[in-house]
Order: C-alpha cells, then structure tokens, then sequence
C-alpha cells in the first residue's frame, strides 16, 4: 500500500519524508490556502522533495478549461498528477487528458457509480472521500469496499486512493480491502506508529537499564 500525506505544508513533508512514509502528496485550494503562500511555487517546492506522484487540482469547472489547466499543470513537473472533480465536464476532461498521457486523480468521489464513471473515463487514480461520509452517518469504509470489488471484477487499472481519511482505522480498513493508496494528514501517520503497549514496554526496558551495572 502506498501512503500519500495530504497537506501542502512542507515541514511536514519533510517531517514524514524522513520516516521513510511518503510516497506522494496530495494536495487542493483549502490546504494551499493554509500554506499562506502561491500556488505554483509550493507545488515546484513539494515536487523537490518527494520523488512520487504529486496531486494538484484543477479550479474550472468546463472541460476544455479543465484540461487547459491540466496541460499548465503537467509543464510544473513530470510528477504532477492532475485533480479533477468528479462532475460530468470534469469527467470529459479526463477523457482528454488520457487521451494525452496525462496522469488524473479524480476526486469528490461520494459513491460507487461515480467511481465506476471515473475508471471508464480513463482516470489514473480516484480518490473516494471516507471521513465526510462518516460525518454524515454513512459508512465511509463501505465505498471503499464496494469500489475495490467494482475495480476487481472488470480489471480496471483506475488506483484506489482512499482520502479524508481522519484516523489510524481508516488506514487498516483500507489496507485490508486492499486499497491501493492511502492519503492522510501527517498526524494520523504519526498515529499509525504509536501503542500504550509499545510506550509501556519501552519504559520498561530502559528502567531496568539503568540498573544494569556499569
């Protein structure tokens, strides 16, 4: 399973980079915004770091914008992989860009038959949202489940990028349903790491060592 940390924050990338846990990025306008800084140079600065698929989303909403901006986009970087929302121009605009060998990550993806859309169109990757359906009573790990059957019984090479991933279950739901990627804020990878059994453990041990004779 390849983990994707989503932000547009830089230490933080670099932070997990590290650990050895980052395998892409994905970023969008909202973790842009945050970053307080412009556009193109925090995605040029993200490509330097990591040496894997880098997200950057699209902001029109036509086809033909869509992939213009796609084109622009795809010029930052060869890592680039472009975001498309998962509307019906954006889907068009998919079309397009696999026409031209441009990588897409289709994102907003709310329920299987969208997922479905996406892999015909052509997209590289499609990225179902699990946290914002759990925030309105809807089981966000089922879609991934339904998706990963879908993409199973036709043979699709569309990757399943499970996003709005909030906690550490999310990413073990995922990884046993055989999801492809994983994108999460850098806490919840930092999360996947810890135990109390582990913390415990480890205290132990260094206690008794400082008992051991010197």
């Amino acid at each position: 399973m390849k983990f994707f940390i989503d932000t547009a924050d830089v230490n933080e990338i670099k932070e997990m980079n590290d650990m050895g846990l980052v395998d892409g990025v994905t970023t969008n306008p909202s973790l842009i915004y945050k970053s307080g800084r412009k556009f193109e140079e925090v995605i040029k600065e993200i490509c330097d770091l990591v040496d894997g698929p880098i997200s950057a989303e699209t902001v029109t909403l036509e086809a033909k914008s869509i992939f213009d901006e796609a084109i622009k986009l795809k010029d930052i970087h060869p890592n680039i992989v472009v975001k498309i929302p998962l509307i019906t121009e954006g889907l068009k605009a998919v079309k397009m860009c696999a026409a031209e060998g441009i990588k897409t990550n289709v994102t907003l993806c709310f329920n299987a038959s969208q997922a479905l859309l996406a892999a015909k169109a052509g997209a590289t990757y499609i990225s179902p949202f699990v946290g914002r359906l759990d925030d309105i009573t809807h089981v966000g790990m089922d879609l991934i489940e339904d998706i990963c059957t879908i993409y199973q019984n036709y043979d699709f090479a569309t990757e399943v990028l499970v996003a709005s991933i909030r906690n550490p279950l999310h990413v073990l739901e995922a990884s046993l349903m055989g999801a492809d990627v994983a994108t999460m804020p850098a806490q919840v990878m930092k999360q996947l790491a810890h135990h109390p059994l582990t913390d415990i453990g480890l205290k132990k041990f260094l206690d008794d060592w400082e008992k051991v004779p010197k």
